[in-house]
């Protein structure tokens, strides 16, 4: 088991910048950042595969957030232009696949959460 922890949230308004760590207990394979809104589903939001040359992003995300990793366990979401529909708890997960896996079950690992509120 892995354990994971994330940092970097918090209210921001409309327009405006975070970025979110991660940081792994141990070494890891695919990663990704998935997210849950008040009264709504779980839902992925960007994967990175274990040698970060593959990535992938939901749609709604896509051209304003960018997932990294380092050599040193950390996982990494920039959040850019937030609007209020991306307010949620974010979080880390891992997974024992090498590629990136948009289904959820798949992930072991599942960090605490992070709150991103974002207002207008």
């Amino acid at each position: 088991q892995v354990l994971l922890a994330e940092s970097g949230g918090g209210p921001v308004q409309a327009g405006g910048s975070l970025r979110l760590s991660c940081t792994a207990s141990g070494r890891t394979r695919a990663m990704a950042w998935f997210r849950q809104a008040p009264g709504k589903e779980r839902e992925f939001v960007a994967g990175i595969n274990w040698n970060a040359n593959d990535i992938q992003y939901a749609e709604s995300v896509k051209t304003r957030f960018t997932i990294s990793r380092d050599s040193n366990q950390k996982l990494f979401l920039k959040m850019d232009n937030l609007k209020p529909e991306d307010t949620a708890t974010y979080y880390c997960a891992a997974t024992r696949e090498f590629e990136v896996v948009i289904d959820e079950s798949k992930y072991v690992d599942w960090g605490q959460g992070t709150q991103v509120t974002v207002s207008s």
